[in-house]
């Protein structure tokens, strides 16, 4: 390659190696974890986009800018995609090298002794009346099998043991980076191929849904996941048998649980179960939470043309600490007569009426509860346009007044028009989700704490013994066991190790001793050619 081509690729190389070391991939991981606060802290737009309206409404200049900056949907901007991008290649680039050093470590056998045992950082000798073969069957029995041990011979009949351990700490490190790199692919797989759907579901019956993108209230799906194709098949709620919610003294919510009849597919039997907060029912792949309650108030209306109807209507909370909530009514006349009626409402489970005259809710607990209503009467669709079922246009009607009811009360308004409050009823939010990576991700977490444990509890040791006989070995003089040892890791606390393992060794020669002593003193019985 010629010099300027080199010069060109001198920067992209530096760069490579940059966003491949360890300290980058610390950083992204941490730009990740800060990145990922304002999805925490704000309102995201996927997830509730009314809040993230009203939020803008009443942030202004400021509002707009974080919207513009993505800060309403932080896990599907640019910014956080490209953050999550970069440490997924930085991981990569640096793991790679890593496992082929720690294999090529894990492959070579441990380093020859030092000449001179006494320089290293720990080191101690003593002495053995065992031959240096017999003294190195004790030392590796002493060692045990935690110590990777090779002998090697030396001039002289000198023979050395060279032991090493600790190779799990790097494994243990790696297992976890690795957990880590998996985590970051199956969280982008589950999102690509997840959805979530969302229904309010009344108490009461032939008020259930099935697993059908065509019955959610809400639907997203992830980029990947086929429109209108549910996996791994369509379950059934078939009703909300029953709602309870109990607060503390305070109004403090402390328990909220929904009993329910459900199929698991449209031909099985009818189950029952009951679902609370963070105790989803898990339907094959799929998972149904209990993420929100409220009221459904039940009235009679009678119609200017003398009809009567019962309806319920969901209305939904204005103040989760209250549960003071709002909704409305729309009852459809005669076309083209200007007979609709409307009404649009609040609900106040434990009503409480101010300086102003206004009621109020103190509690979200229900006590004699108050239903506020204003009456229309005239066109409810004039345009012809889809409308919200919890919101009432009122542009095209005439009021025919308002008034407060209590449960068992009514009033009548002009035109013929009355309005009966006949009570009400609870309501559950519940959010279908599935995540084909939940599973896999719950096995790359058990991995990480392993990982972690083993390089967090691992230590890396190095040890090397010189067993050398002395000149005069014929005539009984003693063999001399020269020991030092490294500490790869932690080394503070290497040195109490280390007088364990002199311990052992000594003890090592003395057990080697006594056994061939004994050996030594056991009769021979030899049995002689003509003997009886």
């Amino acid at each position: 390659m010629s010099t300027p081509a080199r010069a060109a690729l001198r920067p992209l190389r530096m760069a490579w190696r940059r966003l491949t070391s360890m300290r980058t991939a610390l950083i992204l991981l941490f730009l990740l974890a800060v990145a990922a606060v304002p999805g925490s802290l704000l309102p995201q737009r996927p997830l509730n986009p009314d809040k993230t309206d009203s939020y803008l409404a009443s942030h202004g200049g400021w509002g707009r800018f974080l919207d513009r900056v993505g800060a309403f949907d932080v896990f599907g901007s640019v910014w956080f995609a490209a953050i999550y991008l970069l440490l997924f290649i930085s991981l990569v680039g640096c793991l790679i090298p890593r496992i082929r050093l720690h294999a090529r470590a894990v492959a070579r056998k441990p380093l020859p002794a030092p000449r001179n045992l006494g320089r290293l950082p720990e080191s101690g000798s003593f002495q053995t009346a065992q031959p240096p073969a017999d003294y190195a069957v004790a030392a590796r029995r002493a060692l045990g099998r935690r110590w990777r041990i090779v002998q090697r011979p030396e001039p002289g009949g000198t023979l050395t043991l060279s032991a090493e351990k600790g190779y799990s700490r790097e494994t243990g490190n790696l297992i976890f980076h690795l957990a880590v790199l998996a985590s970051l692919l199956l969280i982008a797989i589950g999102r690509l191929y997840s959805y979530q759907g969302s229904r309010i579901v009344v108490q009461g019956p032939d008020q259930g849904f099935c697993n059908t993108v065509s019955q959610y209230d809400s639907w997203k799906p992830g980029r990947f996941a086929a429109e209108g194709k549910i996996a791994p098949g369509p379950f059934c709620i078939d009703e909300m048998t029953r709602f309870t919610a109990d607060y503390t003294a305070s109004g403090e919510p402390s328990k909220f649980a929904a009993n329910v009849t459900y199929r698991r597919n449209v031909d099985s039997a009818a189950e029952h179960a009951t679902i609370t907060v963070n105790h989803p029912l898990r339907l094959g792949g799929d998972r149904l939470y209990l993420i929100g309650h409220g009221f459904a108030p039940q009235l009679t209306i009678r119609m200017p043309d003398g009809t009567v109807r019962h309806d319920t209507a969901v209305f939904i909370p204005q103040n989760a600490a209250t549960l003071l909530s709002e909704g409305a009514f729309k009852e459809q006349g005669a076309p083209g007569k200007n007979q609709d009626v409307g009404i649009r409402g609040f609900f106040a489970p434990t009503p409480e009426q101010g300086g102003d005259g206004a009621i109020r809710s103190v509690s979200p607990k229900v006590d004699n509860p108050v239903l506020g209503i204003f009456v229309y009467q005239g066109d409810l669709n004039y345009r012809g346009l889809p409308q919200s079922v919890y919101a009432l246009d009122a542009s095209k009607m005439t009021q025919l007044g308002a008034v407060n009811l209590a449960v068992g009360q009514s009033h009548t308004f002009g035109n013929g028009v009355s309005v009966s409050f006949d009570g009400w009823v609870p309501w559950a939010s519940m959010q279908v989700s599935h995540d084909p990576s939940q599973g896999y991700l719950l096995v790359a977490a058990a991995a990480m704490v392993l990982g972690l444990l083993g390089s967090l509890g691992v230590r890396r040791r190095r040890l090397w013994l010189r067993i050398t006989p002395s000149a005069g070995a014929a005539s009984g003089s003693p063999t001399v066991v020269a020991v030092g040892g490294l500490a790869r890791s932690d080394s503070g606390n290497f040195a109490t190790e280390f007088t364990t393992l002199m311990h052992r060794l000594r003890d090592a020669a003395t057990e080697a001793h006594d056994e061939r002593s004994q050996r030594a003193d056991q009769p021979v019985s030899l049995i002689g050619a003509g003997e009886e």
